[in-house]
């Protein structure tokens, strides 16, 4: 994973790995909580394992905590950061 996660991406992950339907949109709202939109811990921690999965690197820990979804974008692509300067 060369860019950072979006939120394009992210929704269709949360469609994928905790079967929730959420337009970018919603998620970039300033505010915009996950439980919201019926997404929980264990639905971020799916989303977690995928991109661990795919892409081969550690998730921050903390992640699948994370209560909007520009903090869990915070933390994924922080994570990205510190691979990429490994």
């Amino acid at each position: 994973m060369s860019n950072p996660l979006s939120y394009p991406e992210l929704a269709a992950l949360l469609q994928a790995r905790a079967g929730v339907t959420v337009a970018p949109g919603e998620l970039e709202q300033p505010g915009a909580q996950f439980d919201e939109f019926g997404v929980d811990s264990l639905g971020l921690l799916g989303i977690v394992g995928e991109l661990e999965n795919r892409h081969g690197f550690k998730v921050t820990t903390g992640a699948e905590s994370a209560k909007t979804p520009a903090e869990f974008l915070e933390l994924v692509n922080s994570s990205l950061v510190t691979k990429a300067g490994a």
